[in-house]
């Protein structure tokens, strides 16, 4: 078994976590399913519509390209590309049937099609070397990154382009430190201003601490690189508050 430099980490994230991750984190997002896109409107100032523009960018599609979102929550990824490309065949797995459920009514009012699955990430239910492109975003921290990095690599096609962003712990201490001031700031407001009901109160703290706990942007890159993805660009956005990165499951022989 191969062994992995942030192994231990993960132990002791899933260690602290896990209780969380099985038990409440459903209920937290069934919760602010009908609030998400605009408390984290509120929680980026207004920046959260400019990063997802900034991170679209980056995705590489073409034309019937199939796309997996993972994670996909209200859709806006998968939106934002059928905006680009109508002819994309893209598909959409979540844990939380929620979020699903506002995802699929936003993809209906803009005339897309996105094929839905509820699922745990953490074993995707579709076939090895499958998609031409995987994206994940904005919840990474809530899952064993490992595992689930491995799972995205395996349904990949060889060449294939997965595509990360998600608040990351900053590896300037000083930021760090302002960071976690402002999400302290931030869990004491946003659950009174939007009226969230007993499971995300109870999380609030666990928000933070999954922060504290995770990775920044080059270790993210170091995770990649180990999984055996090539071609890894790691991007540091608002001091290394949020990272973009990028990978290519490496080419068969023959594509060369």
């Amino acid at each position: 078994m191969m062994k992995y430099c942030y192994a231990g980490k993960e132990n002791d994230r899933e260690k602290a976590f896990q209780p969380i991750w099985s038990n409440d984190i459903d209920a937290v997002f069934s919760d602010v399913a009908r609030y998400y896109d605009r408390a984290n409107i509120f929680a980026t100032l207004g920046l959260l519509n400019t990063l997802q523009d900034r991170f679209i960018s980056t995705i590489d599609i073409q034309p019937s390209h199939k796309v997996l979102d993972v994670c996909a929550g209200t859709n806006v990824i998968g939106i934002n590309l059928l905006k680009r490309q109508p002819n994309l065949d893209v598909h959409a797995v979540d844990r939380s049937v929620a979020m699903q459920e506002v995802g699929r009514d936003r993809a209906t009012r803009h005339g897309f099609q996105i094929k839905s699955y509820i699922s745990d990430v953490h074993r995707l239910p579709f076939p090895d070397n499958h998609f031409d492109v995987v994206t994940l975003q904005w919840a990474t921290r809530h899952l064993r990154v490992i595992e689930v990095f491995s799972e995205i690599n395996r349904v990949l096609k060889p060449g294939g382009h997965f595509h990360h962003c998600d608040m990351l712990r900053p590896a300037n201490k000083l930021v760090e430190k302002m960071y976690y001031l402002y999400l302290k700031v931030l869990m004491g407001v946003i659950p009174r201003l939007f009226r969230s009901g007993p499971a995300s109160m109870k999380c609030r703290n666990y928000f933070i601490q999954a922060i504290r706990m995770f990775y920044s942007t080059e270790e993210l890159s170091t995770i990649l690189s180990e999984l055996g993805f090539s071609h890894i660009n790691g991007r540091s956005v608002l001091g290394g508050a949020v990272g973009f990165h990028k990978a290519r499951k490496p080419p068969l022989p023959s594509q060369i």
